[in-house]
């Protein structure tokens, strides 16, 4: 493939690079909001949902640098010989897959600040930046809205796993080559 060929197919710099830390950032969020939901109250588990909260509003705003490179720089397109191989289900489960991951990007992270707003606790990012209360503090409202997090969180890390294994399906099964247009270095 010459380079005026992988330029056309393959992904900005920019938008593998956000793809990648937005990746790794989501994952490693998901796993600590797992291992801190289970600890005992005590001044450490109130210093990591401090934490856990900076990482969201952080994920929120490279989420929004993300879409705003997409909306922006159009992606390439799927090779013609990609979607020619791949069932009609299988295009539709790939656009269908990364318009919910968008989504979600943005549903997480502001669904918990809403939760936080409604169980009186403040987003102060950095333990610097006061954010504004998405709601006024009402106990009810905080445990209508609490669920809503945890789910829309396990529908996130569901939607990534299954994006990562349609990933290495394309890489290790089909071996048509459609990873490389996001992975680093590979000008």
């Amino acid at each position: 493939m010459t380079r005026s060929q992988s330029t056309t197919t393959r992904y900005s710099t920019p938008a593998i690079a956000l793809h990648w830390v937005l990746g790794a950032a989501l994952v490693a969020l998901f796993g600590f909001g797992l291992y801190m939901t289970d600890l005992p109250f005590s001044p450490q588990r109130l210093k990591l949902y401090n934490w856990h909260k900076w990482a969201g509003v952080t994920i929120l705003l490279l989420s929004a640098l993300r879409l705003l490179w997409r909306l922006t720089h159009r992606p390439p397109p799927l090779p013609t010989a990609v979607l020619q191989a791949m069932p009609r289900w299988q295009v539709l489960a790939h656009s269908a897959t990364h318009g919910a991951l968008y989504l979600l990007f943005f549903a997480v992270p502001l669904i918990g600040w809403a939760y936080s707003s409604a169980a009186g606790f403040p987003v102060v990012l950095f333990g610097l930046i006061p954010l504004p209360d998405w709601v006024s503090p009402n106990r009810e409202l905080a445990e209508l809205i609490k669920p809503w997090h945890e789910i829309s969180a396990w529908t996130l890390a569901g939607l990534v796993l299954l994006h990562v294994a349609a990933a290495l399906k394309h890489h290790w099964v089909d071996r048509d080559g459609l990873l490389h247009r996001m992975l680093p270095g590979r000008d």
